[in-house]
């Protein structure tokens, strides 16, 4: 039994962060692999209900009691002014690799430690003279236009808590579920160019996603398909056939009334969202810019093979023109990454899908103008164990794993921080959750410190602590 997949691991303790200064369905369980002996939640049952949440009950978690909380309902809440910035990234595609990707086979290999450690394959060197996994080939010819941080570290070796941990900057909390970026990002920045600020390619595999203790309107679009399938289309993209211009303006204005007459009986988060998902609706169906930006079949078959005739290569592709459009942020998944055992095979058929596909992005930026002010990042739950197991696999590791960033404000050919030399523990500048989330969202313009008001909770940090890698940033 994989003590580390353990939903509540008390053997593996949180890496202390030396040296960081904080400034600025229906089955709810499931197992990411065969040989996964923990009970995880479900990463595709949604999120528990505001409602549920906001019972009296659970103020308490929060802090406050409810004499303060009907005082909050009732005050019209100055927040402190924060300090503005000007975004040097106007979009970011956030490519999600689920499971707990292993830094040895990717982006932390250790090609002078022993096979037990190395692992089943021979690093190579990119074109900066950093060393980065077999399988990474062509990302090793565009190491000269994206860093690495190779010290990411945080306390969750469980995949649900990880994932919290990676799309949100939070630790979980069991008394209010954190907004994720994207969420944030559409709640501060606004949709452009009638497109969605948050879209999810090709869908939500987490409640981590989602908007947390925020209106749900605020949540991702979700496609409902695979890029990657030969019949792709947005479902709901387009309005029925018989229906012209004129008779959908006249269901419009007769579905506007039907709500008014709710919105005047009943007050509710529902409502609220429900409305601002049906302007949003209108204005994508009825603009033909924005729907062609999902219109994965205009651009050129070179350049889609050149991508990969896969998941990997369509869904980063249409990432792509989605915030060329101008969507804010897209969310992209890819792969299963959990390989507790025959790490070899596992990782060789994805690895080479993601290398040929993330390296094709990243040059397509670039050659479009497009990569200083795009931001990428790529991560994953955790990390893997240094140390190859008995079935040839790498068990659950969050004291130290990597992610990568390229375009939209990052260093070039720079990598950040490091792992000692088996890849156990943080050697320099270790990162975690928070750190990396501060440092996105300045890059985008968004004041972390901001803190964020929302009916029935009290104020939240849009970021609690961290701090700004300001030596990540060009």
């Amino acid at each position: 039994m994989h003590l580390d997949c353990q939903s509540s691991l008390r053997a593996q303790q949180h890496v202390p962060l030396h040296g960081k200064s904080v400034s600025e369905p229906t089955d709810t369980t499931m197992k990411m692999h065969s040989l996964c002996s923990g009970n995880h939640s479900n990463l595709f049952t949604t999120a528990q209900g505001r409602r549920d949440f906001l019972q009296v009950g659970a103020m308490a978690g929060l802090g406050i009691t409810l004499p303060q909380l009907l005082k909050l309902q009732a005050a019209d809440l100055a927040m402190p002014a924060v300090e503005s910035y000007k975004p040097i990234a106007t979009s970011i595609i956030h490519i999600y690799l689920p499971g707990g990707m292993a830094q040895h086979e990717s982006w932390d290999p250790k090609p002078f430690a022993s096979p037990d450690y190395r692992g089943p394959f021979s690093p190579i060197k990119g074109v900066t003279g950093e060393y980065v996994g077999e399988k990474f080939a062509n990302i090793a010819k565009i190491l000269d236009k994206i860093s690495i941080i190779r010290s990411v570290t945080h306390g969750e070796a469980a995949h649900e808590r990880g994932t919290h941990n990676m799309f949100t900057g939070y630790r979980p909390s069991p008394a209010i579920k954190f907004p994720s970026f994207g969420s944030i990002i559409s709640h501060e920045q606004g949709s452009r160019n009638n497109l969605p600020p948050y879209v999810a390619i090709p869908g939500v595999i987490a409640p981590d996603q989602g908007s947390g203790y925020m209106s749900s309107a605020f949540g991702p679009f979700a496609l409902g398909s695979d890029p990657a399938d030969p019949g792709f289309t947005v479902r709901d993209l387009a309005s029925p056939k018989d229906i012209d211009q004129k008779r959908f303006d006249r269901r419009r204005s007769l579905l506007g009334a039907v709500d008014e007459h709710f919105r005047t009986h009943e007050k509710s988060d529902g409502l609220s969202a429900m409305d601002n998902f049906y302007n949003a609706a209108y204005k994508l169906i009825s603009s033909q810019q924005a729907r062609e930006a999902f219109n994965l079949a205009a651009e050129p078959a070179k350049l889609r093979d050149e991508y990969g005739r896969n998941a990997a290569g369509q869904r980063f592709l249409l990432a792509r023109r989605l915030v060329e459009a101008g969507t804010r942020m897209v969310s992209v998944n890819f792969g299963s990454w959990d390989h507790h055992s025959n790490i070899k095979s596992g990782f060789e058929g994805q690895a080479v899908q993601f290398d040929m596909a993330f390296a094709r992005l990243i040059r397509d930026l670039d050659e479009r103008g497009l990569l200083d002010t795009t931001l990428v990042l790529v991560s994953s739950e955790f990390g893997r164990t240094p140390k190859i197991n008995s079935t040839n696999g790498r068990d659950h590791y969050p004291r130290v794993f990597s992610v990568a960033m390229a375009g939209g404000g990052v260093k070039k050919g720079f990598v950040y921080g490091k792992s000692d030399a088996l890849g156990g523990e943080p050697d320099e500048n270790p990162v975690g959750p928070e750190d990396l989330a501060r440092t996105m969202y300045r890059l985008l313009g968004i004041n972390a410190s901001k803190r964020i008001v929302v009916e029935n909770v009290r104020p939240v940090d849009i970021v609690n602590g961290g701090r700004l890698l300001n030596e990540l940033i060009a």
